[in-house]
């Protein structure tokens, strides 16, 4: 991709010179560093979503149906002219482009990240949600593939485990954004250059996260 650390340094150092919102420089980190799609979200007001719609099934966790999505590569000061059309949005990531998500629930991520790093295996980012769920980004494609995957390791029914797959047509919000008027979600381990841009294969994880999820049932 051709970013390095002190790129990072540089959007960071850039907005501060320049006064652009931080909303801004978090967005251009995950299209210029990262390279994510960003796409603008609702948020709630009042316990009201903002798009609008008094019918809304996802408050405040939803794209914007109207925001142009921001593409991956996109500069601050690209990032700074779309975003400003669109101030206090939230930031929301598709999901089958760049990578997938396997989410669990956050006790049951929180042990077996803990596994999964003593062992020594490749990971990517993993998000924590104000609702207590952990995803975990992992290469496209493993949505589709999950209960494949899942069966062939002896679990015949991810729902049992409260272990899904999210895949094209889904968002994420993305750290720090509110979701749903609930609160931020946040990093359990953030991106960095590897794992952004190349998230390990969803087999690598998905045994351990299967038994921690197991193991977490009530």
């Amino acid at each position: 991709m051709g970013f390095t650390i002190g790129g990072i340094r540089e959007i960071r150092s850039g907005t501060r010179r320049r006064g652009r919102p931080s909303e801004c420089t978090t967005v251009a980190e995950f299209t210029g560093l990262w390279g994510w799609d960003v796409v603008p979200g609702a948020r709630t007001v009042g316990g009201t979503c903002s798009c609008g719609r008094p019918d809304c099934r996802a408050p405040g966790a939803h794209p914007l149906e109207f925001a142009p999505q921001i593409p991956a590569g996109a500069t601050l000061d690209e990032v700074t002219k779309s975003w400003g059309e669109f101030p206090g949005a939230t930031v929301m990531l598709p999901v089958g482009r760049a990578f997938d998500v396997l989410e669990v629930a956050e006790p049951a991520g929180r042990r077996a990240l803990a596994r999964l790093e003593r062992m020594g295996l490749p990971l990517g980012p993993v998000v924590a949600t104000p609702d207590r769920r952990a995803q975990f980004l992992v290469a496209p494609g493993a949505a589709a593939e999950l209960p494949a995957l899942l069966y062939r390791l002896g679990w015949d029914d991810p729902t049992s485990l409260g272990l899904r797959g999210l895949g094209p047509g889904e968002y994420i919000t993305a750290p720090p954004s509110d979701r749903g008027g609930l609160g931020p979600a946040h990093w359990l381990r953030p991106p960095d250059l590897d794992s952004a841009t190349s998230p390990p294969a969803a087999r690598l994880l998905l045994g351990t996260l299967a038994y921690a999820a197991h193991r977490s049932r009530p």
